[in-house]
């Protein structure tokens, strides 16, 4: 059996652990929190080193991308290099391909995208890929990144604005500790300040991006809106269910009980291929993510048809 590991920033309370079948291969998924503690973080991953197939490493980035120009986050590389036997990797070498493709599905599969939805992304520049795919799809879309990740007011609309301040903030922003950038540990077990930017929520129809962004600031009601994300639990679908969200979709298939973070979905494709990520490259990738036929998850919450 191949072991999966996933080591997260995030939150313990959302560990959970799966056996699944991909390609009549039996898989064992294990996501394991640190709550926001790095050092914590760095010393599981130097312990199971050697002893798993490979390592995701969640609620964290390493490499973040922007209009093909790359970005290391300093915090995200020293938990990798922890890793000095496994390959460890961040999801970001599968994230361009198979979250892109998510946005196509769902805009050809159901009525949920069209060229008149209104889009939140609550940061696109840890998945350049689906904010690129929504830009083609004709959809006019917020870009949060700046009112998210640093409390700013300021929306972006345009992906030459984006790619442009990225070009210009993520160098200095990479070498900050990830702790400020971004929820970890006790931050991701409920919204921080419920309801501040709520204007930018209510003008959209659809809010997607990373899960902890969203809920970051996430209003008491999102009635007639729905989410696009990359992992819940079934605690995060009651929430929003509850919130009055009609529909949330996943860009990972539900494995073992829960969608896991892309970073476990890239791990398990280096255990699976026997390679490490720089000899799949991303014309491997994509060919794994075609072979293994991974598509969204779209749950109705009773919000109406998709």
């Amino acid at each position: 059996m191949k072991r999966v590991f996933g080591v997260s920033l995030g939150s313990s309370q959302r560990d959970h652990t799966a056996q699944v079948q991909m390609l009549d291969e039996p898989i064992e998924l294990q996501r394991k929190g640190t709550d926001g503690d790095l050092s914590r973080a760095e010393a599981l991953i130097r312990e199971i080193d050697g002893r798993v197939d490979a390592i995701g490493l969640g609620g964290i980035d390493v490499y973040l991308y922007a209009r093909g120009e790359r970005y290391t986050v300093r915090d995200g590389l020293r938990l990798m290099q922890a890793a000095e036997k496994t390959p460890a990797v961040d999801g970001s070498g599968i994230k361009d391909t198979l979250e892109r493709d998510a946005v196509r599905y769902i805009a050809a599969q159901t009525n949920l995208l069209t060229p008149k939805t209104r889009v939140l992304m609550v940061s696109a520049v840890d998945r350049f890929g689906m904010a690129e795919a929504f830009v083609e799809l004709g959809c006019p879309v917020v870009f949060g990144d700046l009112i998210f990740s640093a409390g700013m007011p300021y929306p972006i609309t345009t992906l030459d604005e984006l790619a442009d301040i990225a070009h210009r903030i993520l160098p200095e922003m990479g070498k900050m500790p990830f702790t400020m950038l971004y929820p970890t540990g006790k931050e991701q077990e409920g919204p921080q300040d419920e309801g501040r930017f709520r204007e930018y929520y209510d003008a959209a129809d659809v809010i997607a991006g990373d899960w902890h962004y969203i809920r970051k600031y996430l209003p008491e009601r999102i009635d007639g809106k729905w989410i696009l994300t990359n992992t819940t639990t079934s605690r995060d679908i009651e929430e929003l269910r509850r919130r009055g969200a009609t529909h949330v979709a996943t860009t990972t298939p539900v494995m073992g009980g829960r969608s896991f973070g892309t970073n476990l979905i890239e791990a398990m494709i280096v255990a699976l291929a026997q390679k490490r990520p720089e000899e799949l490259g991303h014309e491997g990738y994509s060919a794994w993510l075609q072979r293994l036929r991974l598509t969204p998850r779209i749950e109705d919450l009773g919000g109406g048809p998709a």
